[in-house]
C-alpha cells in the first residue's frame, strides 16, 4: 500500500471539493493500492493537524467538519473538539508547517497541496522543496511570481505537478510535457482559457450587447463577484505566463501584452461593481458590436485568446479567428487549446473541454496527487 500524507493549504471552493473526493474515493483508492493520509489543513488564519503526523491523520469525520466549518464562512479556528487533532492559531501555524515539513519531507515524503489563491504560499512552498517535499498546485500565483521563485519551485521537477493551474482538469500540462520531451518542439500555442470570457465572446457572437452578456454570466455565477477580475484578462495572462515559462521562456507578467476588456476609468480605483454593471460597462457596448460586426464580414468571430508564438510574443486578448476554426467553434463556457509543433504542424493538437469548477479542477488535482505516488515508498 502507498501511504501519501498530505497537507492542504486553502479550503475554498476548491480545497474542500478535493478533500470531499479524497473521502469519496477511499475504496477506489484502497483497490489501487494508495491511501491519502490527510495530516493538515490550513487556512489563512489557522492550522488543524493530526496530533500525531508520523502515524496518524485526520479522519473523514473531521475532514467533512472542516469543509462544513469553512463553507459556512468560518476560520478552522472556529472547530471544536476534534480529539486526535490540534488547531494552531495564525502566529503559530506558520512555524509548525515547517516544522512538520521538516519531519516528513526527508522520512516518509510529504505533498503540500496550494489550493489557495493567495500569493502568501510561495515563500513557504520554496523552503519545503529544499526538503524532500511534494508540491501539488491548484494556485497559480506562486508559479507566475519572480523568475527566482519560479526556478526553486521547478528546481527538483519530479516532485512538482501543477495541471490545475491552466485548464481545471484537462490534459494541457501534461500533453506539453510529453511534446517538449520527445524533442517535438512547440511553435505555438493559441487557446481561449477562460470559460468566463469564452461564454462572454460567443453571447456577444449572436448580437447580445456586452453590458447584459456580463450582468447574465453574473448572476449564472459564471463570473467573479466582481465581473471586471474576469474582464481585466490579468487570469488568462497568468495560465498564458505558465505556458510561457513552460516552453523556456524566462519572463514575467509584466512582458505580456493584456488587453482588458474595460479602460482604467473604470477600475475598482475609480468606480465600485454596482456603479461599473449599471453604467460604465453599457458605453462599451457599441465598440464591442462594432468589432463583432467587422469579423463577421470577414468571415470570422472575436475570440478572447492568449497566444504564445516564436521567441518573443506572448499576448492575451481578443483576436479575430475563422468561424470553422476549433477555437472559432467554441461555445459556452468551454476551454479550447491550440497547439502547433513541428509534429502537429498543419493540423494542431486540440485539446477542449470544462476547463473551471471546483469539480473539475479538484479532480485534475487529485489526479496529479496520485501521479506522484512512486516517490513514496509502499507500507505493508
Amino acid at each position: 500500500m502507498k501511504n501519501i500524507p498530505l497537507l492542504l493549504m486553502g479550503c475554498g471552493g476548491v480545497g474542500r471539493q478535493l478533500l470531499q473526493h479524497i473521502v469519496s474515493c477511499r475504496s477506489l483508492h484502497a483497490q489501487q493500492g494508495v491511501h491519502l493520509r490527510v495530516i493538515g489543513v490550513c487556512d489563512s488564519k489557522s492550522l488543524v493537524f493530526a496530533s500525531d503526523v508520523i502515524t496518524r491523520e485526520l479522519n473523514d469525520q473531521t475532514l467533512y467538519e472542516v469543509c462544513r466549518v469553512k463553507s459556512n464562512g468560518s476560520s478552522l479556528s472556529a472547530l471544536g473538539d476534534l480529539g486526535e487533532c490540534i488547531v494552531y492559531g495564525n502566529s503559530e501555524s506558520k512555524r509548525k508547517v515547517m516544522d512538520i515539513a521538516a519531519l516528513l519531507g526527508k522520512a516518509t515524503g510529504l505533498a503540500f497541496v496550494d489550493c489557495s489563491a493567495s500569493s502568501e504560499t510561495i515563500g513557504v512552498l520554496n523552503q519545503v522543496v529544499d526538503m524532500g517535499c511534494c508540491v501539488v498546485l491548484a494556485n497559480k500565483k506562486p508559479l507566475t511570481s519572480i523568475m527566482e521563485d519560479y526556478d526553486k519551485l521547478v528546481s527538483y521537477p519530479r516532485r512538482i505537478r501543477h495541471e490545475s493551474t491552466v485548464g481545471a482538469g484537462l490534459p494541457v500540462i501534461a500533453s506539453l510535457n510529453r511534446l517538449l520531451s520527445s524533442g517535438d518542439p512547440v511553435h505555438r500555442i493559441i487557446g481561449s482559457l477562460s470559460g468566463t470570457l469564452g461564454y462572454v465572446m460567443s453571447e456577444v457572437e449572436d448580437g447580445k450587447p456586452l453590458s447584459e452578456v456580463v450582468k447574465a454570466a453574473k448572476n449564472l455565477g459564471f463570473t467573479e463577484p466582481d465581473p471586471r477580475d474576469d474582464l481585466s484578462g490579468m487570469d488568462v495572462a497568468r495560465k498564458a505566463l505558465i505556458l510561457a515559462r513552460l516552453l523556456g521562456r524566462r519572463i514575467n507578467l509584466d512582458n505580456i501584452k493584456i488587453e482588458s476588456l474595460y479602460p482604467d476609468e473604470m477600475g475598482p480605483d475609480a468606480m465600485s461593481v454596482e456603479e461599473f454593471l449599471a453604467s460604465g460597462i453599457v458605453s462599451l457596448d457599441n465598440d464591442v458590436q462594432e468589432r463583432v460586426k467587422k469579423a463577421l464580414l470577414n468571415g470570422n468571430v472575436l475570440r478572447y485568446v492568449c497566444v504564445i508564438e516564436g521567441s518573443s510574443r506572448c499576448e492575451v486578448g481578443i483576436q479575430e479567428l475563422p468561424k470553422d476554426s476549433p477555437l472559432g467553434r467554441l461555445r459556452g463556457s468551454d476551454n479550447v487549446l491550440e497547439i502547433y509543433s513541428r509534429c502537429y504542424n498543419k493540423q494542431p493538437l486540440v485539446i477542449q473541454g470544462a476547463g473551471a469548477g471546483n469539480d473539475t479542477t479538484a479532480a485534475g488535482v487529485l489526479a496529479d496527487i496520485l501521479d506522484i505516488q512512486d516517490l513514496f515508498p509502499s507500507k505493508e
